[in-house]
């Protein structure tokens, strides 16, 4: 039996899959949450946890803050990301931050829990479209993988354009990633040196003619 705990802020998709694991003879929720601190008090409760789903945005907590927390308090605890975001922009990165595999929430449910499963023995992962693109990559020259500037980006650095071009002031970016806002600072003074810009406004429609801001933030 694989047994899962479940965060997400979205109310009918805890109970959508509750009942869908409930129909499921392999897999059992053991619980539930929206929260960081619900998330750790579930993983202190629950020693025998196979795989903690998880989804990256939520009102109260950013889901990469959870894995980093849920990583560094559990390092054997096995992440499946289960995100609206496309992967493309965010599967990679959020494998190297700890996650072992991303799951768009819009795939069939078979397809939901064939990533359960394959995280749950210690698999990785991730859809065989983005394995097939990421071949692709490897095999291409470097000048054709960096026309994407987003590639060049930290995992942090997206987080922080993305809160940023969603209208946020440092303060509130500061407090939604757990950060101070000299921090922040220094990630945006980073991000225009980058993406060779010279404001923020330059900078959010530099994303946008590079199409970063429309895979980000749809």
């Amino acid at each position: 039996m694989i047994n899962v705990i479940l965060v997400d802020d979205h109310d009918i998709v805890r109970k959508g899959l509750e009942l869908i694991f409930k129909q499921t003879e392999d897999i059992n929720l053991i619980g539930a949450t929206d929260t960081m601190e619900g998330t750790i008090e579930l993983l202190n409760q629950n020693h025998h946890t196979d795989v903690l789903v998880l989804d990256l945005e939520m009102p109260q907590t950013n889901g990469l803050t959870i894995l980093r927390n849920a990583r560094a308090e559990f390092p054997n605890i096995r992440v499946l990301i289960m995100s609206m975001h496309p992967e493309e922009i965010y599967a990679v990165n959020c494998l190297k931050t700890g996650a072992m595999g991303y799951v768009c929430k819009s795939q069939p449910t078979e397809t939901i829990l064939e990533a359960i499963r394959r995280v749950s023995e210690g698999g990785i992962y991730i859809s065989d479209k983005l394995n097939e693109r990421m071949a692709l990559q490897r095999r291409v020259s470097p000048n054709a993988a960096q026309r994407r500037l987003y590639k060049r980006l930290s995992i942090r650095e997206i987080e922080v354009l993305r809160l940023l071009t969603a209208g946020k002031r440092n303060k509130a970016v500061a407090e939604e990633l757990g950060i101070n806002e000299k921090t922040v600072s220094t990630y945006k003074a980073r991000l225009l040196r980058k993406l060779n810009v010279n404001n923020l406004v330059e900078l959010i429609n530099h994303s946008k003619n590079m199409e970063l801001a429309e895979k980000m933030f749809q």
